[in-house]
């Protein structure tokens, strides 16, 4: 009993001096800011002299009382500390008194009063609790569509998840194009603690597609009027951002903003920062009408529920009508709407402080949002020119984007701890769990079971096979250092292309500047790029195959190498074989065969007679025939220097040829990485499900030279690495006896006579 006085009497000191300390402090910075019976402006917005008579230890009388209120608010934070741990040693019948408070940011008038509460609270209640719950989740919705927006809401999502300490859900609003793409990506991201939850854009668009709009984001930029229709009915409120958004805190900040809305106030925005709804910026400049200086909708605090009592659809839907008979089309999208109705019903706005949505558009008032680079919360790149934008800072500005454009998402897994997650959908965890980390293996098995992020469609692709059911996609992988070979490559081949490039994240900015600088490549719009991010010390040659093979749109694939460029012609040339040899309906690979120059700067042969002619002269080689015959003997080079019709070769240990085969073909194993049995294991795989192998005679590919891959010299070097290739191969040819039984006999045999 005595304890539990003892322990009372420290909880009401604690508390005592909670209230007493900022009395005090208030008392102390009040007297102190009076000069000769004046009072001195304290806001750091402010500008500094408001009379003739500030003098330069005004100035610094000014700044030490700044100085010392910061350091007083630093005491109190660590008092409101201990009090809500000794709070928490409290007993469980008391803590059902406690309500939350939240932080204080300068809104619309409503500080004060605010602040007023809290003081009130404290006299009757233990302590604060934190702005937002610990593992509260706070919910975003983001209208994105097509692929630049799709690689814009990474960035703006990388610098949300840098920050947060909550769970997040995401409730995307997208075309098909962008579901695909993001989808991929969050299911590969495997973030702890984040939802995602997609809304068909293209379903929503009869609901707006009726107002006329000359702003560059189309119809979707006018599907923020419809989330109150498009989100969940039990979803109460939201926080609505654009996709050229940046955050520079933590998002919960702006979560806990929400309990400040008092009375029918439903929309949280931040003022417009330029003169655009001001009328002036050029003769018979007429836009929407607005409330002021208007509001920026990059940033939007929506409280769902309360909108849909006031049937926020009607509302919307009449006022645009309305203006829309002298205005004819909106110019800023659904931030000319949202105006139009704040003008008409001001008390549903609750102006956010300003630095909530720093506009980066030219001429804007932005420098005034922020004084120091703490005081900043979201950077908006709201001018078509984003980075380009003229500001003062902007380099600041664009150095903060870059970090995050640029930043490892495998960073960013970070688990909540203390907070409860949902079950591990994603097996990847269980599988490593149950390998042997002793095993001297243990890091080429590991990369089999390894979930890579990967992004789809990382440019702009567009494409419909050809109608006759022949088309055929080149399919191959790359990194960084191969990327020389695209432009080349996209000359010689005119088909479609599906590419996957293992990449890390600034790499992946490295390859766009250098796509978007090619008039080759941006030419070219039937060429899927999928960058799948570097994770781990191996380089996984058959999940990037894998990759590229599963995202084409024809029936039929050239399994190729980044290295080789085909004959002129040969994507017409396959397309009639894939008629002449009915691939259709049979199950038959196509051989293209392959030679190799060690010249880098080659006269590529127009022909195969050419080609045979520059074989007899040195100048080409069959592939690898001084290294790794075996590779690709059985294609038979010397019947094939006559042939005038396909002819077919059998399987023999070793081969690796490359082929032409339907979509449905068997995946590559993804077990092997690096150098070594990646392509063997895949033909393997057609010879045991009785792929036919049909050399076409008047097709061929060269290698071309390069400098040895990294992982080709540790297989060179590494006793340890060429163990661990025959081990697998080994446990490769053991699971194939297992799955295709007495057929996959002959690859033991062979394997043992070779």
């Amino acid at each position: 009993m005595l304890g539990i006085c003892r322990g009372r009497r420290k909880f009401l000191a604690a508390s005592l001096s909670l209230l007493c300390i900022p009395a005090i402090t208030w008392i102390y910075l009040f007297s102190g800011s009076f000069e000769d019976g004046k009072p001195v402006s304290l806001s750091p917005l402010e500008s500094q002299a408001h009379s003739p008579r500030y003098t330069a230890s005004s100035q610094r009388e000014r700044e030490s009382l700044e100085v010392r209120m910061r350091e007083v608010e630093e005491e109190n934070r660590a008092l409101r500390r201990q009090l809500s741990l000794a709070q928490g040693r409290a007993p469980s019948h008391r803590r059902g008194n406690h309500s939350k408070t939240y932080s204080m940011e300068e809104g619309t008038g409503d500080s004060e009063n605010l602040r007023a509460g809290i003081v009130a609270g404290n006299s009757s209640e233990c302590g604060q609790q934190p702005v937002v719950e610990k593992c509260e989740t706070i919910h975003v919705a983001i209208v994105c569509a097509g692929y630049n927006a799709s690689r814009d809401v990474v960035t703006l999502v990388k610098s949300v998840l840098f920050h947060r300490r909550n769970p997040l859900h995401f409730h995307l609003i997208a075309d098909s194009i962008a579901e695909q793409i993001l989808a991929t990506l969050f299911q590969t991201w495997m973030v702890p603690a984040v939802r995602v939850d997609f809304y068909n854009a293209d379903e929503l668009k009869s609901e707006v597609s009726w107002i006329p709009n000359k702003h560059y984001s189309g119809i979707y930029g006018l599907m923020k009027l419809v989330l109150t229709k498009t989100l969940p009915a039990n979803l109460e409120r939201v926080i609505v951002l654009d996709t050229d958004i940046t955050f520079a805190t933590d998002i919960a900040e702006l979560w806990a903003v929400f309990h400040k809305f008092k009375g029918q106030q439903v929309l949280g925005l931040v003022e417009n920062q330029s003169d655009w709804y001001l009328g002036n910026l050029w003769k018979n400049h007429r836009p929407w009408p607005a409330l002021g200086r208007g509001y920026n909708t990059g940033v939007i605090l929506l409280l769902l529920d309360k909108l849909r009592k006031m049937k926020w659809e009607q509302m919307w839907r009449l006022t645009a009508e309305r203006e829309l008979m002298g205005m004819l089309s909106t110019s800023l999208a659904d931030q000319d709407i949202f105006n139009a109705v704040i003008k008409q019903n001001p008390f549903l706005v609750y102006q956010l402080p300003c630095f909530w949505n720093v506009q980066l558009s030219d001429h804007t008032r932005s420098e005034q949002c922020y004084r120091d680079v703490s005081d900043l919360k979201v950077i908006h790149w709201n001018s078509p020119k984003k980075l380009r934008v003229k500001n003062k800072h902007v380099e600041f500005f664009r150095n903060l984007y870059l970090t995050f454009l640029e930043y490892d998402g495998n960073l960013l897994r970070r688990e909540l701890f203390g907070c409860p997650s949902e079950a591990d959908v994603n097996s990847e965890n269980k599988q490593l769990s149950e390998l042997d980390e002793d095993d001297l293996c243990y890091e080429f098995r590991r990369e089999r079971f390894t979930v890579h992020r990967t992004h789809l469609y990382f440019l702009h692709y567009e494409y419909e096979p050809a109608a006759d059911s022949t088309d055929v996609t080149l399919v191959a992988q790359l990194s960084m250092d191969r990327l020389q070979m695209l432009e080349a490559i996209c000359k010689h081949w005119e088909g479609p292309i599906s590419l996957a490039l293992y990449l890390s994240d600034a790499e992946a900015q490295q390859f766009l500047r250098y796509a978007q600088g090619s008039e080759v490549l941006m030419s070219r719009h039937n060429v899927g790029y999928h960058i799948v991010y570097k994770e781990g010390q191996f380089y996984p040659v058959n999940l990037l195959r894998n990759v590229a093979m599963k995202h084409i749109s024809t029936p039929y694939m050239f399994l190729s190498d980044i290295d080789f460029l085909p004959m002129y012609g040969l994507y017409e040339y396959l397309r009639k074989s894939v008629i002449q040899l009915d691939l259709a309906n049979t199950k038959k690979a196509m051989i293209v065969p392959a030679f190799e120059t060690l010249r880098y700067r080659l006269s590529f042969p127009k022909s195969k007679a050419e080609l045979l002619s520059m074989l007899d002269m040195g100048t080409l080689f069959t592939f690898r025939y001084h290294v790794w015959t075996k590779g690709h003997a059985p294609t038979n080079f010397a019947k094939w220097r006559t042939a005038t019709t396909p002819y077919r070769v059998e399987w023999e240990a070793d081969f690796e040829p490359y082929v032409v085969v339907r979509r449905d073909c068997p995946e590559y194993d993804r077990r092997f990485v690096g150098f070594g049995w990646n392509k063997v294991a895949h033909i393997m795989e057609l010879d045991v499900q009785e792929y036919e192998f049909i050399v076409l005679p008047n097709a061929y590919m060269i290698h071309m030279p390069h400098a040895p891959s990294f992982d080709i010299t540790k297989f060179r070097s590494n006793k340890q690495y060429r163990i661990c290739l025959k081990t697998l191969k080994e446990e490769f040819q053991q699971d194939m006896s297992r799955r295709y039984g007495f057929a996959a006999l002959k690859y033991l045999t062979a394997e043992n006579n070779s």
